[in-house]
């Protein structure tokens, strides 16, 4: 019964160093189990499909096959899996990719034992994990300039929803991948329709994609 609580994990990164520190951090974590390791994107895939963990912590940059790309495999063909992916604080672009590849968030490289063991266990469980800075900065490169001038009577938060309007999702989906209550989300909606002049989803999707929004793949 106590297995059934224990969150797996398989860590990737091409860094040996990097990858014990997380293993000798996570083993110290009551409820935590590292079940595998990968130094690049093939051997992450590779290791879910062995493991079928809860969570794969991913770095980006690796050899041949990226963080980016094992990402989208990863949610195409295991999407009760959670991707958690490792970022430095200039890798925006990248970043904004593994989120529209179908990661739950990210985690900063040196982040503090807390955070690390918070991230885990959030998107173990459902949640995906986003700051307010960091994310309008990926915003601003998922969203083409273009976009934002197109479009500069919504908000930052309006902008950052009518993207995953643009994209297809439900407002429940979008209230999970912005941390956000159904009830916000809505409420947000009912904004950028009246601001966009649009009555129905189609409208405000034809003219978000006329902006240049939720292009994306």
């Amino acid at each position: 019964m106590a297995d059934a609580a224990v969150i797996r994990v398989v860590l990737a990164d091409d860094h040996p160093v990097v990858r014990g520190g997380l293993v000798a951090l996570l083993e110290t974590l009551s409820g935590i189990e590292v079940v595998g390791q990968a130094g690049d994107g093939e051997a992450a895939v590779r290791e879910v499909a062995l493991r079928r963990p809860a969570v794969v912590v991913m770095d980006l940059r690796m050899p041949g096959v990226d963080g980016v790309a094992a990402t989208r495999r990863i949610s195409d063909e295991y999407p009760e899996v959670a991707v958690l992916v490792l970022t430095m604080f200039d890798e925006d672009e990248l970043v904004a990719d593994a989120l529209a590849a179908g990661a739950r968030g990210y985690l900063l490289k040196g982040a503090e034992q807390d955070e690390i063991e918070r991230a885990i266990r959030a998107v173990a469980s459902g949640d995906a994990i986003f700051s307010h800075d960091v994310a309008a900065r990926v915003l601003r490169r998922v969203a083409p300039r273009e976009a934002v001038r197109a479009l500069p009577q919504l908000t930052v938060r309006e902008l950052e929803v009518t993207e995953l309007i643009a994209a297809g999702l439900s407002n429940s989906a979008i209230a999970e991948q912005l941390v956000l209550s159904p009830k916000t989300v809505g409420n947000h909606v009912s904004a950028i329709f009246l601001k966009l002049g649009v009555a129905t989803r189609a409208e405000a999707i034809v003219r978000a994609r006329e902006a240049g929004l939720g292009a994306r793949t």
